[in-house]
């Protein structure tokens, strides 16, 4: 008989396919890594089970203990299967930004979940970052997962999303591209990669309001790039210690509007479900259109799935709100 001993046996294997619309403009193969089909919907199942598997092999997380983790919804998510196999509690801070569908589904799955407000700094001691740390401090028997610095979540790509995406093109891929939020799956894959081929490019999507963009072209940390934001799932207004900037070759900002618009497009013109950092990162991707040739293979990998956000970037009444789109 063929089967998993527990739903963390299904993480990873997910499927590259090939998109062959929203991409006509450009002459390269592009293939999307598509990462929804975790158990999870995202691409953080991964480093969730990383992070937890590392946690108590160095006595971190010990058995019957609580994972606290500041989290916008789908590491939480990664956690909570994660939790329920293994037999932990888990306490998801996040912040009033967030999809109702993410904080939904933690609560359902079994997470206590505690909201904050959005537009504060990382030290201000009501931010998600603060809260979180304080909640693992004042928890008996408590682990602060810690997904920005926490190495194990680069690690968990290096391990299993990089060479995936090698051996799915044969070593042909000659370009990856990703959105970039704590900097793990970015810096993983691209570690494994350029560890096999040097010249393979790595580009990070970014989202104005962040300042990874600059800080990777200057070394400046410009205080002036932050400001408030729609697109989720990526850009920060801190430099985790999992975003490499040595292995990444550049960063592409794009709108909060066209990562809606294009998160859209994904669904209507390939059928691909995506969430809003999708659209962001092909967005990115075509901008970047003039690097690509048509001998070039080129990935682009999408976080989640596109259930986050019914109630935003799917919902018409939304995106008028917010200006992404008129009657």
């Amino acid at each position: 008989m063929e089967y998993s001993k527990n739903i963390l046996e299904t993480i990873g294997n997910t499927p590259l396919i090939k998109l062959n619309n929203i991409t006509k403009q450009i002459d390269a193969l592009v293939l999307a890594k598509i990462e929804y089909f975790n158990p999870g919907s995202s691409v953080k199942d991964r480093m969730a089970l990383k992070m937890v598997e590392d946690a108590e092999n160095d006595g971190s997380l010990v058995p019957g203990g609580t994972i606290v983790e500041g989290t916008s919804g789908n590491t939480g998510m990664g956690l909570a299967l994660v939790a329920i196999v293994k037999g932990y509690n888990l306490i998801c801070v996040s912040s009033d930004k967030q999809s109702k569908e993410k904080l939904d589904i933690l609560k359902a799955v079994g997470a206590k979940v505690i909201v904050c407000p959005t537009n504060l700094k990382p030290e201000d001691p009501r931010s998600y970052y603060s809260t979180s740390k304080r909640i693992a401090k004042e928890t008996p028997n408590s682990w602060f997962v810690n997904q920005y610095d926490n190495l194990s979540n680069t690690k968990a790509h290096y391990e299993s999303t990089g060479p995936e995406i090698w051996s799915q093109t044969n070593g042909k891929i000659t370009h990856f591209v990703v959105g970039v939020g704590t900097g793990g799956t970015i810096s993983g894959v691209a570690k494994f990669l350029k560890e096999k081929n040097p010249n393979i490019k790595v580009w990070g999507i970014d989202t104005y309001g962040s300042v990874f963009k600059k800080y990777h072209e200057t070394g400046v940390f410009d205080e002036k790039e932050i400001y408030p934001y729609v697109t989720e799932g990526i850009g920060e207004d801190i430099l985790p210690k999992n975003v490499n900037f040595s292995l990444i070759d550049a960063f592409e900002k794009v709108t909060d509007q066209d990562a809606a618009i294009y998160t859209r497009k994904l669904a209507m013109e390939e059928g691909i479900f995506a969430g809003n950092s999708g659209g962001a990162a092909v967005k990115g991707l075509i901008q970047l259109k003039k690097h690509f040739n048509k001998e070039d293979v080129v990935v682009v990998l999408l976080h989640d799935s596109g259930s986050r956000y019914i109630r935003k970037i799917y919902n018409d009444k939304w995106m008028k709100k917010q200006g992404f789109i008129i009657d």
